[in-house]
């Protein structure tokens, strides 16, 4: 029972890895930008015994000659490759084992992602009650955009000027008189 939770889990950290970065990805398959990312997150790369260029000839190793990514499987026999490497002083018993405990439950991190700067300058420059010109004009008074009717001369067959203010109210003065 132990043996099988202990797959789910390692498959779960698989396909969350898998599926990193890319839209299109299923979780079935993993590239090797994913692998390295795995090993490195999970901390199967240590510097000394693994290093990223370990992982990467393995990788090769374990894929077929003309794909690109790894399966399920593979990505087993790839740790297997490993484990006895990062793990010198175990049995290759006890080195799987260690190395599917650090992989098991881990998830993508996002160290180092650039995040969104919000100063005095950006603010500034977003505002849309200070723009000037014809960029005023693809706004209304709230700052939501107009969308096309902002940004396209949409001709208007009243027989007035565009953007005359009065227009429409011809028929009202001729009225008065």
């Amino acid at each position: 029972m132990a043996e099988s939770t202990e797959m789910d889990e390692l498959l779960k950290a698989f396909k969350k890895f898998a599926v990193h970065g890319d839209t299109k990805a299923t979780g079935k398959e993993m590239n090797g930008k994913n692998w390295a990312k795995l090993c490195k997150d999970c901390k199967v790369i240590d510097s000394k015994n693994v290093t990223g260029t370990d992982v990467d000839i393995v990788f090769t190793k374990v894929k077929a000659k003309t794909s690109r990514v790894i399966t399920y499987e593979e990505f087993q026999k790839a740790l297997e490759e490993l484990a006895p490497k990062r793990f010198k002083n175990q049995s290759k018993e006890e080195a799987l084992q260690s190395i599917y405990k650090l992989i098991e439950g881990k998830e993508p991190t996002n160290v180092g992602v650039t995040k969104v700067a919000k100063t005095g300058a950006v603010d500034r420059l977003t505002d849309t009650t200070k723009y000037t010109g014809s960029h005023k004009e693809r706004f209304d008074d709230s700052g939501k955009g107009k969308g096309k009717g902002g940004r396209e001369e949409i001709v208007e067959h009243t027989g007035y000027v565009g953007a005359y203010k009065n227009a429409g109210t011809y028929d009202e003065k001729t009225k008065d008189k």
